[in-house]
């Protein structure tokens, strides 16, 4: 009972005053679990008006008095005994892309009134990968950690039907990209009850981000920074590599977006050799819908992915010197090695996955979801992160909106669009005042305080405010909950008998009469 309050103390409005001491192993299973912010006191101004300032940087942003919180705050009833049918979905792309998608999944599901079935990761052409989500996410604790908001069951329960027993059989359903809530309660809600069960397949971004219920909002949120957990053996390389990290002090970690796919997606090829561009031109030919795109067009509204060379730059420009200790998270670079030697010769203490991996494990699966798992974790436990391209980039856009969350942690996010005249007048020779260019746009940046949501920003790259309170709110729509919110939810869970709900459900057998 004393562990349970704790956390439910946790969830409703983050951890007061976390101890300096804490290891980074228990942080990152503080980040993954609870809500978190730093009391520490910040020193920086939000309006940017002076000079950066290193050290600034290295501190984590203004958080303005708010805090994340999650827990609900008006009434939350917990999930009926009875529902009204059973939902599974498939979750294509990329881990981050899949992560959304399972967020969204519990929502639908919360909306429906459904049970959700473990939700499918695509085993996808690109990661080669098969995992699924057994083999990433801590099964366990998703499943108890949403106990308030849905029913969840590891597998499609068992009919019965003329002495036969087999597995319920899902009505598949296509969704429409980013459907209104109407479309669950209505078209899928009136299909499950017809059939017992629905598969909505693929299923990402098939929920609109934006909706005007803060509840539903926080739901996407418990679901994005508390249930989901990596199992313990990614969470322990994840630790042992930001340990390693640590022994020489803080670090930078960079989402280095200059990859095939990426090039390919945008339409920057000059840049490349003929033969190189005859590559980049057949995969994007195979994997997007025909475009005219013209390079020289394309970088200059700030499309194209920034070269490492134009990263070295930004960060040369604001005062990072040859010292900074940089992580570097991404795939393989396309151009190899020429297309690095710039920035290496600016940041020569570059590290990677591979590089700081003591156990070989990264060695074996350098394209598969466990590569991804353990550079989201290092990028969300550095002292800064910088997402070179931030556009669909689902890894940098969770990443942000997880920094965010834990703590309002620095984030550096070049503007693409403002940095490209001054990089293509310095190719052209004009190269006086270069340095305080890229500074006066860098200072109109975001450094990860408390900010807006702006279309076509993401909900998952900011959830402020609906995923922030704040103590002595003037709106009481900001209000920091109860701190035994979760506690009441709890009481109402037991008193309506659903404490085992979805455990009990695990290997659940039906007759068709059930149905």
């Amino acid at each position: 009972m004393p562990q349970r309050r704790r956390q439910l103390k946790q969830w409703s409005g983050g951890i007061r005053g976390i101890v300096p001491k804490l290891t980074i192993a228990a942080t990152i299973l503080v980040i993954c679990t609870f809500s978190f912010f730093s009391s520490r006191t910040t020193i920086r101004s939000t309006t940017r008006t002076s000079e950066i300032t290193l050290e600034e940087l290295w501190q984590t942003a203004p958080s303005e008095g708010w805090r994340p919180s999650s827990a609900p705050r008006s009434d939350w009833p917990p999930p009926p005994s009875q529902t009204n049918g059973y939902l599974r979905v498939r979750c294509n792309g990329g881990l981050n892309q899949q992560r959304s998608a399972i967020c969204n999944a519990v929502l639908a599901a919360r909306i429906m009134n459904a049970t959700l079935v473990l939700p499918e990761l695509d085993a996808n052409s690109f990661w080669h990968d098969d995992s699924g989500f057994q083999g990433i996410y801590d099964v366990e604790h998703f499943i108890r950690t949403l106990r308030y908001d849905v029913r969840i069951i590891e597998s499609m329960p068992e009919i019965h039907k003329n002495g036969k027993t087999k597995k319920l059989k899902a009505y598949q359903m296509n969704p429409p990209r980013d459907a209104a809530i109407s479309w669950y309660t209505t078209v899928a809600l009136q299909k499950m009850k017809e059939h017992g069960a629905i598969y909505l397949t693929p299923f990402s971004h098939r929920l609109a981000e934006e909706i005007d219920i803060p509840e539903y909002q926080r739901l996407r949120c418990r679901v994005n920074y508390h249930a989901l957990r990596f199992k313990p053996h990614i969470m322990e390389l994840s630790n042992a590599i930001v340990n390693r990290l640590r022994t020489q002090g803080r670090f930078m970690a960079i989402h280095l977006r200059f990859e095939k796919d990426m090039l390919a997606f945008a339409g920057c090829f000059d840049i490349f050799s003929p033969k190189e561009q005859h590559e980049l031109t057949i995969y994007r030919n195979q994997n997007f819908k025909p475009k005219d795109l013209k390079h020289p067009e394309r970088r200059a509204i700030g499309k194209c992915p920034l070269t490492p060379e134009e990263v070295g730059l930004i960060l040369r420009a604001m005062g990072f010197d040859n010292s900074t200790r940089i992580y570097l998270a991404a795939g393989d670079l396309f151009g190899g090695e020429r297309f690095m030697k710039p920035f290496r010769s600016l940041f020569p203490r570059l590290e990677n996955h591979s590089t700081v991996d003591t156990s070989g494990l990264l060695a074996k699966n350098t394209r598969g979801l466990l590569g991804s798992a353990v550079d989201y974790m290092v990028c969300l436990l550095a002292d800064i992160f910088m997402p070179t391209y931030d556009g669909p980039s689902n890894f940098a856009n969770n990443l942000l909106g997880h920094r965010l969350y834990y703590g309002f942690r620095t984030v550096i996010r070049p503007d693409r669009k403002a940095l490209a005249p001054i990089f293509i007048d310095r190719e052209e020779g004009h190269t006086v005042g270069f340095e305080d260019a890229v500074r006066r746009v860098m200072m109109k940046t975001s450094f990860g305080g408390p900010h807006k949501r702006i279309s076509p920003e993401s909900f998952y790259t900011n959830s402020w405010p609906e995923c922030f309170c704040q103590m002595s709110a003037k709106n009481p729509a900001d209000r920091c909950p109860p701190e035994n919110s979760m506690e009441i939810l709890h009481s109402r869970l037991e008193s309506e008998g659903l404490r085992d709900l979805s455990s009990s459900q695990s290997n659940s057998t039906m007759s068709e009469a059930d149905r």
